[in-house]
Protein backbone atom coordinates (compact mmCIF):
# COMPACT_ATOMS: atom_id res chain seq x y z
CA UNK A 1 0.00 0.00 0.00
CA UNK A 2 1.00 3.65 -0.91
CA UNK A 3 0.56 5.91 1.90
CA UNK A 4 1.13 10.00 0.77
CA UNK A 5 1.26 10.99 4.12
CA UNK A 6 3.92 9.00 5.48
CA UNK A 7 5.75 9.93 1.68
CA UNK A 8 5.60 13.32 2.73
CA UNK A 9 6.19 13.12 5.74
CA UNK A 10 9.64 11.50 5.30
CA UNK A 11 10.38 14.06 2.06
CA UNK A 12 10.77 16.99 4.92
CA UNK A 13 13.20 14.86 7.31
CA UNK A 14 13.68 16.47 10.15
CA UNK A 15 12.51 19.97 9.00
CA UNK A 16 10.05 21.29 11.73
CA UNK A 17 7.12 23.93 11.25
CA UNK A 18 7.08 23.16 7.59
CA UNK A 19 4.08 21.16 8.05
CA UNK A 20 0.26 20.41 9.59
CA UNK A 21 -0.80 17.28 10.75
CA UNK A 22 -4.58 17.00 10.91
CA UNK A 23 -5.62 13.81 12.54
CA UNK A 24 -9.54 12.67 13.65
CA UNK A 25 -9.66 12.55 17.26
CA UNK A 26 -13.58 11.90 17.60
CA UNK A 27 -16.79 11.15 15.62
CA UNK A 28 -20.15 10.68 15.91
CA UNK A 29 -23.25 9.85 13.74
CA UNK A 30 -22.17 9.46 9.91
CA UNK A 31 -18.58 11.01 8.92
CA UNK A 32 -16.47 9.98 5.59
CA UNK A 33 -13.43 8.64 7.35
CA UNK A 34 -12.84 7.27 11.27
CA UNK A 35 -9.97 7.55 13.67
CA UNK A 36 -7.50 6.01 11.55
CA UNK A 37 -7.59 8.75 9.16
CA UNK A 38 -4.67 11.65 9.06
CA UNK A 39 -3.78 14.22 6.94
CA UNK A 40 -0.76 16.50 6.39
CA UNK A 41 -0.66 19.55 4.91
CA UNK A 42 2.86 21.96 3.79
CA UNK A 43 2.41 25.45 1.74
CA UNK A 44 1.81 23.64 -1.22
CA UNK A 45 1.20 20.11 -1.27
CA UNK A 46 -1.07 17.49 0.99
CA UNK A 47 -0.74 13.97 1.39
CA UNK A 48 -3.38 11.50 3.12
CA UNK A 49 -7.09 12.42 3.46
CA UNK A 50 -9.24 13.08 6.14
CA UNK A 51 -12.24 12.09 3.52
CA UNK A 52 -12.40 15.00 1.23
CA UNK A 53 -15.05 17.75 0.15
CA UNK A 54 -15.79 20.83 2.16
CA UNK A 55 -14.34 19.17 5.66
CA UNK A 56 -10.69 18.65 4.28
CA UNK A 57 -10.93 21.72 1.94
CA UNK A 58 -11.76 23.89 5.24
CA UNK A 59 -9.01 21.75 6.97
CA UNK A 60 -6.26 22.81 4.83
CA UNK A 61 -7.04 26.38 4.54
CA UNK A 62 -6.92 26.64 8.73
CA UNK A 63 -3.57 24.61 8.84
CA UNK A 64 -2.26 26.73 5.95
CA UNK A 65 -3.26 29.50 7.59
CA UNK A 66 -1.60 28.20 11.38
CA UNK A 67 1.75 27.63 8.98
CA UNK A 68 1.70 31.02 7.76
CA UNK A 69 1.33 32.43 11.54
CA UNK A 70 3.65 30.12 12.86
CA UNK A 71 0.08 28.81 15.25
CA UNK A 72 0.35 26.70 17.54
CA UNK A 73 -1.82 23.01 18.04
CA UNK A 74 -5.41 23.75 17.80
CA UNK A 75 -8.91 21.54 17.84
CA UNK A 76 -11.85 22.13 15.16
CA UNK A 77 -14.97 20.99 15.93
CA UNK A 78 -16.96 20.08 12.71
CA UNK A 79 -20.39 19.43 12.24
CA UNK A 80 -21.12 18.01 9.07
CA UNK A 81 -24.24 19.86 7.98
CA UNK A 82 -25.35 22.38 5.29
CA UNK A 83 -23.62 25.05 6.63
CA UNK A 84 -20.04 23.45 5.77
CA UNK A 85 -21.84 22.10 2.16
CA UNK A 86 -22.11 18.40 3.54
CA UNK A 87 -25.12 16.42 4.28
CA UNK A 88 -23.21 13.30 6.42
CA UNK A 89 -24.81 15.00 9.34
CA UNK A 90 -22.13 13.49 11.68
CA UNK A 91 -19.47 15.08 13.67
CA UNK A 92 -15.98 14.97 13.45
CA UNK A 93 -13.39 16.83 15.66
CA UNK A 94 -9.80 17.37 14.14
CA UNK A 95 -6.07 18.10 16.08
CA UNK A 96 -3.98 20.42 13.75
CA UNK A 97 -0.59 20.06 15.39
CA UNK A 98 2.62 21.70 13.93
CA UNK A 99 4.86 18.93 12.48
CA UNK A 100 7.82 18.51 15.12
CA UNK A 101 10.31 15.44 15.19
CA UNK A 102 8.35 13.07 17.74
CA UNK A 103 4.90 13.70 15.95
CA UNK A 104 6.55 13.12 12.62
CA UNK A 105 7.45 9.68 14.26
CA UNK A 106 4.48 9.08 15.70
CA UNK A 107 2.58 9.29 12.84
CA UNK A 108 4.94 7.21 11.03
CA UNK A 109 4.69 4.42 13.75
CA UNK A 110 1.41 4.63 13.17
CA UNK A 111 1.16 4.12 9.43
CA UNK A 112 4.08 1.38 10.01
CA UNK A 113 1.76 -0.70 12.26
CA UNK A 114 -1.48 -0.03 10.33
CA UNK A 115 0.47 -1.71 7.59
CA UNK A 116 1.92 -4.50 9.15
CA UNK A 117 -1.97 -5.27 10.20
CA UNK A 118 -2.90 -5.24 6.86
CA UNK A 119 -4.03 -8.87 5.18
CA UNK A 120 -1.91 -10.85 3.40
CA UNK A 121 -2.61 -10.89 -0.65
CA UNK A 122 -0.61 -13.28 -2.78
CA UNK A 123 -0.96 -13.41 -6.52
CA UNK A 124 0.46 -16.37 -8.28
CA UNK A 125 1.01 -16.01 -11.71
CA UNK A 126 2.30 -12.58 -13.49
CA UNK A 127 0.59 -12.91 -16.98
CA UNK A 128 -1.19 -10.26 -18.38
CA UNK A 129 -4.17 -10.35 -15.78
CA UNK A 130 -1.63 -11.07 -13.31
CA UNK A 131 -0.06 -7.95 -14.04
CA UNK A 132 -3.61 -5.82 -14.10
CA UNK A 133 -4.32 -7.40 -10.30
CA UNK A 134 -0.75 -6.30 -9.02
CA UNK A 135 -1.36 -2.64 -10.19
CA UNK A 136 -4.85 -2.27 -8.78
CA UNK A 137 -4.19 -4.66 -5.28
CA UNK A 138 -1.31 -1.98 -5.05
CA UNK A 139 -3.63 0.56 -4.51
CA UNK A 140 -5.35 -1.46 -1.37
CA UNK A 141 -4.76 -1.64 1.77
CA UNK A 142 -3.30 -5.18 1.51
CA UNK A 143 0.57 -6.42 1.90
CA UNK A 144 0.70 -7.72 -1.61
CA UNK A 145 3.32 -10.63 -2.51
CA UNK A 146 3.45 -11.43 -6.41
CA UNK A 147 5.02 -15.17 -6.88
CA UNK A 148 6.33 -16.54 -10.31
CA UNK A 149 8.94 -18.32 -11.44
CA UNK A 150 10.08 -16.54 -14.31
CA UNK A 151 12.19 -13.68 -13.24
CA UNK A 152 11.90 -11.16 -15.80
CA UNK A 153 8.16 -11.28 -15.53
CA UNK A 154 8.72 -8.76 -12.24
CA UNK A 155 9.46 -5.77 -14.46
CA UNK A 156 7.58 -2.34 -14.03
CA UNK A 157 5.38 -3.96 -11.15
CA UNK A 158 4.57 -2.13 -8.43
CA UNK A 159 7.93 -0.98 -5.76
CA UNK A 160 5.09 -1.48 -2.74
CA UNK A 161 4.03 -4.91 -3.57
CA UNK A 162 6.87 -7.61 -2.82
CA UNK A 163 8.74 -9.60 -5.25
CA UNK A 164 8.78 -13.24 -5.10
CA UNK A 165 10.38 -15.12 -7.97
CA UNK A 166 10.30 -19.16 -6.81
CA UNK A 167 11.10 -22.10 -9.06
CA UNK A 168 8.60 -24.12 -7.04
CA UNK A 169 5.59 -21.46 -5.99
CA UNK A 170 3.72 -23.34 -3.58
CA UNK A 171 6.87 -22.69 -1.60
CA UNK A 172 4.64 -19.35 -0.86
CA UNK A 173 1.74 -21.31 0.28
CA UNK A 174 2.81 -23.04 2.99
CA UNK A 175 4.86 -19.77 4.16
CA UNK A 176 2.18 -17.28 3.92
CA UNK A 177 0.07 -16.12 6.97
CA UNK A 178 -2.95 -17.10 8.24
CA UNK A 179 -5.89 -15.46 6.66
CA UNK A 180 -4.06 -14.76 3.50
CA UNK A 181 -5.86 -14.54 0.14
CA UNK A 182 -4.35 -16.49 -2.69
CA UNK A 183 -5.01 -15.84 -6.49
CA UNK A 184 -4.01 -18.76 -8.79
CA UNK A 185 -3.36 -17.05 -12.87
CA UNK A 186 -0.42 -18.64 -13.57
CA UNK A 187 0.62 -19.87 -17.54
CA UNK A 188 -0.02 -23.79 -16.63
CA UNK A 189 -3.19 -25.54 -15.95
CA UNK A 190 -1.18 -28.45 -14.04
CA UNK A 191 0.37 -25.75 -11.93
CA UNK A 192 -2.97 -23.94 -11.18
CA UNK A 193 -4.42 -27.12 -10.21
CA UNK A 194 -1.35 -27.81 -7.59
CA UNK A 195 -1.69 -24.50 -6.04
CA UNK A 196 -4.84 -23.89 -6.01
CA UNK A 197 -5.43 -27.66 -4.08
CA UNK A 198 -2.18 -26.45 -2.01
CA UNK A 199 -4.06 -23.26 -0.95
CA UNK A 200 -7.39 -24.94 -0.53
CA UNK A 201 -5.96 -27.54 1.90
CA UNK A 202 -5.56 -24.17 4.32
CA UNK A 203 -8.26 -23.76 6.53
CA UNK A 204 -7.57 -20.29 7.05
CA UNK A 205 -7.32 -18.95 3.96
CA UNK A 206 -9.79 -15.98 3.53
CA UNK A 207 -9.86 -16.39 -0.03
CA UNK A 208 -8.89 -18.78 -2.83
CA UNK A 209 -9.84 -17.83 -6.51
CA UNK A 210 -8.23 -19.41 -10.16
CA UNK A 211 -8.72 -18.05 -13.39
CA UNK A 212 -10.50 -20.17 -15.32
CA UNK A 213 -14.36 -21.04 -17.00
CA UNK A 214 -17.05 -22.48 -15.74
CA UNK A 215 -15.72 -26.03 -17.35
CA UNK A 216 -12.18 -25.43 -15.47
CA UNK A 217 -14.01 -25.36 -12.76
CA UNK A 218 -15.21 -28.69 -12.84
CA UNK A 219 -12.49 -30.15 -14.61
CA UNK A 220 -10.69 -28.82 -11.41
CA UNK A 221 -13.49 -30.19 -8.59
CA UNK A 222 -13.32 -33.62 -10.09
CA UNK A 223 -9.78 -33.54 -9.65
CA UNK A 224 -9.98 -31.95 -6.42
CA UNK A 225 -12.50 -34.45 -4.85
CA UNK A 226 -10.57 -37.73 -6.11
CA UNK A 227 -7.63 -36.61 -4.80
CA UNK A 228 -9.49 -36.77 -1.24
CA UNK A 229 -10.44 -33.01 -1.30
CA UNK A 230 -13.32 -32.03 1.00
CA UNK A 231 -16.48 -31.10 -1.11
CA UNK A 232 -16.99 -28.11 1.77
CA UNK A 233 -13.59 -26.45 1.01
CA UNK A 234 -15.44 -26.19 -2.54
CA UNK A 235 -18.08 -23.82 -0.95
CA UNK A 236 -15.82 -20.58 -0.90
CA UNK A 237 -13.86 -21.25 -4.19
CA UNK A 238 -13.65 -18.96 -6.36
CA UNK A 239 -13.71 -19.82 -10.18
CA UNK A 240 -14.26 -17.83 -11.91
CA UNK A 241 -11.86 -15.32 -10.16
CA UNK A 242 -14.32 -12.02 -10.35
CA UNK A 243 -17.91 -13.66 -10.76
CA UNK A 244 -19.41 -15.17 -13.78
CA UNK A 245 -21.95 -12.41 -14.08
CA UNK A 246 -19.79 -10.06 -16.32
CA UNK A 247 -18.33 -11.33 -19.84
CA UNK A 248 -15.74 -8.87 -20.03
CA UNK A 249 -12.52 -10.67 -20.41
CA UNK A 250 -10.22 -7.63 -20.42
CA UNK A 251 -7.15 -7.96 -17.77
CA UNK A 252 -8.40 -5.18 -16.22
CA UNK A 253 -12.13 -5.64 -15.77
CA UNK A 254 -11.33 -9.07 -14.36
CA UNK A 255 -8.60 -7.57 -12.14
CA UNK A 256 -10.84 -5.02 -10.88
CA UNK A 257 -13.99 -7.71 -9.93
CA UNK A 258 -11.36 -9.84 -8.27
CA UNK A 259 -10.49 -7.38 -5.95
CA UNK A 260 -13.39 -6.44 -5.01
CA UNK A 261 -13.82 -9.96 -4.46
CA UNK A 262 -11.53 -10.44 -1.91
CA UNK A 263 -12.21 -7.12 0.05
CA UNK A 264 -15.99 -8.32 0.10
CA UNK A 265 -13.98 -12.16 1.30
CA UNK A 266 -11.78 -10.35 3.95
CA UNK A 267 -14.83 -7.86 5.33
CA UNK A 268 -16.89 -11.13 5.76
CA UNK A 269 -13.87 -12.91 7.86
CA UNK A 270 -13.69 -9.61 10.09
CA UNK A 271 -17.74 -9.26 10.58
CA UNK A 272 -17.64 -13.04 11.45
CA UNK A 273 -14.31 -12.17 14.25
CA UNK A 274 -16.37 -9.42 15.72
CA UNK A 275 -19.56 -10.59 16.21
CA UNK A 276 -17.56 -13.83 17.56
CA UNK A 277 -15.46 -11.63 20.22
CA UNK A 278 -18.46 -11.49 22.76
CA UNK A 279 -19.01 -15.09 22.71
CA UNK A 280 -15.28 -15.36 23.40
CA UNK A 281 -15.12 -12.87 26.14
CA UNK A 282 -18.06 -14.54 27.84
CA UNK A 283 -16.69 -17.84 27.55
CA UNK A 284 -13.60 -16.30 29.10
CA UNK A 285 -15.46 -14.82 31.89
CA UNK A 286 -17.40 -17.97 32.67
CA UNK A 287 -14.19 -19.96 32.82
CA UNK A 288 -12.66 -17.30 35.09
CA UNK A 289 -15.62 -17.29 36.76
CA UNK A 290 -15.73 -21.05 37.40
CA UNK A 291 -11.97 -21.42 38.30
CA UNK A 292 -12.46 -18.63 41.27
CA UNK A 293 -15.51 -20.53 42.67
CA UNK A 294 -13.26 -23.75 42.70
CA UNK A 295 -10.77 -22.15 44.55
CA UNK A 296 -12.60 -20.26 46.63
CA UNK A 297 -14.29 -20.78 50.29
CA UNK A 298 -17.96 -21.34 51.05
CA UNK A 299 -19.40 -18.12 52.48
CA UNK A 300 -21.87 -20.40 54.34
Amino acid sequence: MSNTAAALLNRLGQAQGAAIAIEIISTRGSTPRGTDAFLIVTADQTGGTIGGGQLEFHAIDVARSMLAQGAPQRQLDMPLGPHLGQCCGGHVTLLLSPVDVAIAQRLRNRVNLAEQAQPEVLVFGLGHTGRALAQMLALLPFNVTLVDDRAEVFADLPQTCRWLPLDDPALAIAQALPGAAFIVLTHSHGLDYRLADAALARADAAYVGMIGSSTKRARFERWFLMRGGATARLRDFACPIGGADVADKRPAVIASLTAAEILRAFARRAALAKAALPEIVDAVADHVFIGEQGHGTDPA
